[in-house]
């Protein structure tokens, strides 16, 4: 069949993509999400995308975690509306990780920020026996703990919050792994950098883990039952400052394909993908965003609204 193209996917453009569809056409519409309904929810909107089909498909898990029209509006209108393979394979993958792990479930989490992943950290406080802190992140945990950081990213009004966090981690078992030894420099954009072991001058800032902290973070990936990867541990996009999310993914592709193990999607999957390991590493999510909800134990808008059993 043959696929046709709709500017306006709520307007009479759309209409005429889908009124001429034969057997086996498809009509894709412009981005939804440059009209104003789409965020809104709009009612309108969503009743003009539902009166272009019959029934409705989600397969679109990296926007499950976004009440917008055509995610929630449009199957609230347009029945049966079930989810597609993606969307329930995701849904499943993600689905034994959160809720029945294999011990013991290693936790690892990188990238810029601690506020993006605190959800995360609060729900599985209970459930991991080992959480590995790298990335930007990292050098706020470092800091509530009395170290010095340098130039290294900093979220000063979530200090309090991560030194809750490591207290209720020790009282409850929980073993978190913090960078011991990092790769140093003036900037990301450093034509290389220098591993330093503890603290960290007031001139450099940290933008990666050190080959030791590497090293301790594969090895409890070699040990774990399952595990699940969110956020990578440095600028991995600048080879000086790769080597640690490489040595992470590599860790995880040696595991047995038994192990259930699943990389978080946006820069996580990038960072595997850019490895070409992404076809090694266990359950790689489509959705960024959606993953960090999901796991974080939120009902994901998109899910709940289509039908029972989909």
């Amino acid at each position: 069949g043959g696929v046709r193209t709709a500017e306006d996917g709520g307007g009479e453009p759309g209409r005429e993509g889908v009124a001429g569809l034969g057997v086996g056409d498809a009509a894709l519409l412009e981005n939804l999400r440059f009209h104003p309904g789409e965020k809104a929810n709009d009612p309108d909107f969503a009743g003009a995308l539902a009166a272009l089909g019959d029934l409705y498909v989600n397969d679109a898990f990296g926007t499950a975690h976004r009440a917008h029209a055509s995610v929630v509006g449009v199957p609230a209108l347009l029945r049966p509306a079930a989810a597609g393979r993606l969307l329930t394979e995701e849904i499943r993958a993600l689905s034994r990780v959160r809720d029945e792990p294999p011990p013991p479930l290693v936790l690892v989490l990188g990238g810029a920020k601690v506020s993006d992943k605190i959800p995360l950290l609060e729900s599985f406080l209970g459930k991991a026996a080992r959480i590995l802190v790298g990335g930007g992140m990292a050098y706020t945990f470092l800091r509530a703990e009395g170290v010095e950081i340098g130039r290294s990213r900093l979220e000063p009004d979530l200090l309090d919050t991560a030194g809750r966090l490591l207290r209720e981690a020790r009282v409850r078992g929980v073993e978190v792994l913090l960078p011991a030894d990092h790769v140093c420099a003036a900037g990301p954009e450093a034509p290389e950098g220098e591993v330093i072991e503890g603290a960290i001058p007031e001139d450099r800032m940290g933008l990666d883990v050190g080959p030791e902290t590497a090293r301790r973070f594969a090895a409890a990936v070699a040990e774990a039952g399952s595990v699940i990867w969110n956020g990578p541990l440095g600028v991995f996009e600048r080879e000086p400052f790769a080597a640690g999310s490489r040595v992470l993914a590599e860790a995880l592709a040696a595991r047995d394909a038994g192990v259930p193990r699943v990389v978080g999607g946006g820069d996580t999957a990038a960072c595997v993908e850019a490895f070409g390991l992404a076809d090694r590493v266990g359950h790689v999510s489509t959705g960024g965003g959606a993953s960090l909800a999901f796991l974080g134990g939120k009902e994901l808008p998109g899910v709940a609204a289509l039908g029972e059993g989909s």
